[in-house]
């Protein structure tokens, strides 16, 4: 979370209610990844009386890639099996965690959500965002060789003996795809949990997300590196 006031307490009660249900233990991690507003108060204030809720806290803003390891890290100290990483805004529903939970009992390396095929679908997504999306997709699909549709999605849960065999570096968005540039080499197996993504509701944070001539290459440079069958470094 990064200046998540208005939708935090909403996300924290919906993943831990569907977390409730689950027949395996669980644990909601949230890094507050330098929030300058009410976003930590409001996760402190809950982790006193929600014992599946850890708050894991980013004294400055290090990036969603540096949020995302900090929480992996999180779940290795807890001797987890997976991770399954979610968007705090909620534009992905807590309701499907139960069927990532039935592709995990499967024995998939890697689960992904889908919005492109299956029944996957977005709602309320501008139609200029949603057919760069598909189109880069697609493209990404056909480089990386992997049975996934949606390789963009951060809608996804990785064994960890897989994330810790990962140097992953990308502070931004693109760790996604250079998360599965890993998977590429390290994966055996795949599954993909159809689901429809929401737009961000009209009293949250605008999305830091950009479409800019950089930004399309830093998602397609992982891509091209595993079509050319180049493995990921190991150290920097």
């Amino acid at each position: 979370m990064f200046n998540e006031a208005a939708g935090a307490e909403r996300c924290v009660v919906e993943v831990c209610g569907a977390l409730r249900d689950l027949p395996y233990r669980s644990r909601l991690i949230v890094v507050d990844d330098g929030s300058s507003d009410a976003t930590g108060a409001i996760l402190r204030r809950l982790a006193a009386t929600e014992p599946r809720l850890r708050m894991v806290t980013h004294p400055a803003n290090r990036g969603y890639g540096a949020a995302l390891r900090t929480g992996v890290e999180a779940a290795k100290e807890k001797r987890f099996d997976y991770v399954l990483f979610m968007d705090s805004d909620l534009t992905n529903s807590p309701a499907d965690i139960p069927r990532f939970v039935a592709a995990m009992e499967g024995g998939a390396d890697v689960v992904k959500a889908t919005r492109y095929s299956g029944g996957g679908g977005v709602s309320g997504v501008p139609f200029s965002r949603w057919i760069v999306s598909a189109v880069g997709n697609r493209i990404a699909r056909a480089l990386f060789g992997v049975p996934i549709h949606d390789c963009t999605n951060g809608f996804r849960a990785v064994k960890v003996s897989l994330l810790e065999q990962m140097a992953l570096r990308e502070r931004r968005f693109p760790v996604i795809m250079e998360e599965l540039h890993w998977c590429r080499f390290l994966a055996r197996t795949y599954a993909e949990v159809p689901v429809v993504l929401t737009a961000r509701q009209a009293d949250q944070r605008p999305t830091a997300f950009a479409y800019r001539p950089s930004v399309f290459w830093s998602y397609l440079k992982y891509p091209l590196l595993a079509f050319l069958r180049r493995r990921p470094a190991a150290s920097a």
